[in-house]
């Protein structure tokens, strides 16, 4: 199962730098690995809607923040959010919630309690080395390995850090895509108000 330890040793090779041994080796390399540790993780997660990161809440409205017009609710944000994968009226996402905003750190919308699924950075979630795929962390390690090539001697060839970069970044979205479950689409207007379905009620 990966870890931190992988993770750097595969950007590491990247560069052509000797493996480290422990995440306790006194070296320049893990040094300036650790310095750019966790924005590289953030970054690398904000670039995916990732399969392996995702987490359901529910969130109940802020009673202490006013929106001073327009929707009558403010959500504050999890303290772990990176990005959104979907907004719903209902624990089963199927009433997708499109009537809100994102403003000043907050979501504001009409309901009392919504539903999200987004990408975490949480240490169960998006941190948890042991959970992140191989194509994920060959991309990770091809991001630090951009990051930290500058501050090395080596003789290092960019152009060639970045064409890895962008390879192992298109192939870890193409492969996590492949472990999505189908989604059903959304009713259309004229469905819904056959139905008297949600439509009558503005989560659409």
């Amino acid at each position: 199962m990966p870890s931190q330890l992988n993770v750097y040793n595969e950007a590491l090779r990247l560069v052509g730098e000797r493996q480290l041994v422990s995440l306790d080796e006194n070296r320049e390399p893990r040094r300036l690995l650790d310095a750019v540790w966790d924005g590289a993780i953030e970054f690398c997660l904000e670039e995916g809607q990732w399969n392996f990161a995702i987490r359901s809440q529910s969130l109940e409205y802020s009673p202490s923040v006013e929106p001073p017009f327009g929707y009558r609710r403010a959500f504050n944000k999890p303290d772990d959010y990176v990005r959104t994968v979907a907004f719903a009226a209902d624990e089963y996402f199927n009433a997708p919630l499109l009537n809100y905003t994102d403003e000043a750190g907050f979501w504001f919308c009409d309901l009392d309690t919504i539903y999200l699924r987004y990408v975490s950075k949480d240490l169960a979630f998006g941190k948890d080395t042991s959970m992140w795929p191989q194509t994920f962390l060959k991309f990770v390690s091809a991001y630090l390995a951009l990051q930290i090539a500058p501050r090395l001697k080596n003789d290092i060839d960019n152009d060639r850090l970045q064409r890895d970069y962008r390879m192992k970044k298109s192939d870890a979205l193409a492969k996590d895509a492949m472990q999505e479950s189908a989604k059903k689409v959304p009713d259309g207007c004229w469905v819904r108000s056959r139905s008297g379905g949600y439509g009558r009620r503005n989560y659409w």
